[in-house]
């Protein structure tokens, strides 16, 4: 049997049956030999009475035995029994917590369905309490930011640099999706990605949208005016159909955009994108190397670096890709290279 306890309102929940590196100790050397509590004290070097709770437990997880006799022994249960056992434990307390998450999942969606529309939706007015929201949303993040930039801002707002750096060093995921004009301020040697701290994940389409950010899938912050120089009015979005449809927006936005980096640290370079409008003519392998003033197998490797990037198959499909996307512009016949 599963040791249980009983929680709030009656209701019942599986003992915390992980094992600390204590238990495994006494387990290890029970293994090597039953023994008193005294005993494998002795042989441990840790007090009986310390023992008392380690070996009371191994017990109710059924990895030891008690042993007839006065002083009480404790013998090790076999490991293909035991830890057989343990793993049965453990698959019943997984299916129980799942059962515990529909629950709770079917809770909260009748509890979000039947709230008032003024807790799904929180009206910010003004560019600075914006732009304090804004950070203190981003600082909340946990596992993963989203976000749409368009002009006139070229950062979302009220991200500070400082503060995306701190949260890309503990792991939270930043994925940024360009509208193009946002990324003319960066001069043609230095490529359009020069700019983003390292571990952002970007990449650019020809028009955004709007603008938005969306925190850990339970938070959003949409500037009503997107067009603004300074936005005076923003909505902050709790888990809604709304929020479900500003996160399908932006997956849509990102499987479409392209990447604003060939490697993890390497943006695109003005290179790079001069490749992809010579590839987007149709012009030969050897013509654009020669037009770029690369040996050949350097663009043999950048051109395979650009494709795999761009997830395209094919050296045309990846040029045809960058000139739909709007990232590149295919010059017509009479401006073609020769």
């Amino acid at each position: 049997m599963v040791p249980h306890d009983t929680g709030p309102a009656g209701r019942t929940r599986p003992a915390h049956t992980d094992l600390s590196p204590v238990d495994l100790d006494v387990y290890r050397a029970l293994l090597d030999g039953s023994g008193t509590a005294a005993e494998l004290g002795h042989r441990l070097g840790v007090g009986a009475r310390r023992l008392g709770p380690v070996l009371r437990r191994l017990v109710d997880l059924e990895l030891a035995t008690r042993v007839e006799g006065r002083p009480v022994r404790f013998a090790a249960v076999a490991p293909e029994v035991a830890f057989g056992g343990l793993l049965v434990r453990k698959q019943r307390e997984l299916e129980e917590v799942r059962l515990l998450r529909a629950e709770l999942r079917e809770r909260h969606r009748r509890a979000v369905g039947d709230a008032d529309p003024e807790r799904l939706l929180e009206v910010v007015r003004g560019t600075d309490a914006i732009a304090r929201r804004a950070s203190r949303l981003v600082r909340s993040a946990r596992h993963e930011v989203r976000f749409v930039d368009k002009p006139p801002h070229d950062r979302p707002p009220g991200v500070p640099r400082t503060a995306q750096r701190e949260l890309l060093e503990r792991g939270v995921g930043f994925r940024g999706v360009y509208d193009r004009a946002c990324l003319e301020r960066y001069a043609p040697d230095r490529g359009p990605g020069a700019g983003l701290p390292p571990g952002e994940e970007a990449r650019v389409v020809p028009d955004a949208p709007l603008k938005m950010i969306l925190v850990d899938r339970h938070l959003g912050l949409v500037p009503l005016d997107s067009a603004a120089s300074e936005p005076v009015t923003a909505l902050v979005v709790r888990p809604c159909a709304l929020l479900d449809a500003l996160g399908a927006l932006f997956e849509g936005l990102w499987s479409q955009a392209l990447p604003l980096a060939v490697h993890d640290h390497e943006p695109l370079s003005a290179q790079d994108v001069r490749l992809l409008a010579l590839l987007a003519t149709g012009m030969p392998d050897r013509g654009i190397a020669k037009q770029l003033g690369l040996s050949y197998r350097t663009f043999q490797r950048r051109l395979h670096d650009l494709m795999r990037a761009l997830g395209a198959r094919t050296r045309l499909q990846a040029g045809v890709r960058a000139a739909q996307s709007g990232w590149v512009r295919v010059a017509p016949p009479d401006d073609a290279p020769g």
